[in-house]
C-alpha cells in the first residue's frame, strides 16, 4: 500500500520532526549461509520511545512497519521491508523534509542504498562495496556500534572465493 496524500500538513511535520530527533535510519548486514551472497542486507527506519502514542501515530500515517514493547518498558516502531522503506518511507520524508544537516544527510545516504538495493546492487560485491561506502556517510560513521566491520563484511567474499576455488579443485559439485 503506497503512502497516502491526505495526510494533514500538521500531523506530517510533526512526525518528521519527531523522527529528525528521535529517528534512526540504519543499514545492518547479516551473514547468511544460505543465500547465493554471504550477507543479507537490511534497510530499517526505526524509532524509540517510552510513549507509544507518536509511534502510533507513525504507523497510521506512515501505513506500514510494526509496533512493539520492549522488555525494558521501551516501545520500538520499525519498518524493514524494503518495498515499504521505498513506497511509504521515503516519500513520507521527501513530503515533510527534515530541518537538521545530519538527518538531511543520513536521509539522502540511506535514499541511495535503497535505490542501489531496488537495482539489485546487495546482490554483488561490488554492490555491497558501494552500500557499505554510503553507509560509512550515515550516523556520524557509526563504525563503533557495528556489530560487523566493513573489513569482516568484505572478508566473507574472498573466503567463499577460496573455498569455491578448493571444491572446484578437488572435484567437489
Amino acid at each position: 500500500m503506497a503512502l497516502s496524500p491526505n495526510i494533514p500538513e500538521r500531523i506530517g511535520y510533526y512526525l518528521a520532526g519527531f523522527a529528525d530527533g528521535e529517528g534512526s535510519f540504519n543499514v545492518s548486514f547479516r551473514p547468511r549461509n544460505d543465500y547465493r551472497m554471504p550477507w543479507k542486507v537490511s534497510l530499517t527506519f526505526n524509532v524509540s520511545q517510552r510513549d507509544k502514542v507518536i509511534l502510533a501515530l507513525l504507523k497510521r500515517y506512515l501505513q506500514c512497519g510494526t509496533l512493539r514493547r520492549r522488555q525494558d518498558g521501551v516501545w520500538y516502531y520499525e519498518v524493514n521491508n524494503l518495498n515499504a522503506i521505498w513506497e511509504n518511507v521515503i516519500p513520507f520524508f521527501e513530503r515533510f523534509r527534515f530541518l537538521s544537516a545530519k538527518k538531511k544527510r543520513d536521509f539522502a545516504k540511506f535514499k541511495k542504498i535503497a535505490e542501489l538495493m531496488r537495482q539489485g546492487a546487495h546482490r554483488s560485491e561490488e554492490g555491497i562495496r558501494a552500500i557499505l561506502a554510503l553507509r560509512a556517510q550515515m550516523n556520524d560513521g557509526g563504525a563503533g556500534r557495528r556489530k560487523y566491520t566493513d573489513e569482516e563484511i568484505l572478508s566473507r567474499f574472498s573466503q567463499r572465493g577460496s573455498s569455491e576455488t578448493i571444491r572446484r579443485m578437488s572435484g567437489e559439485q
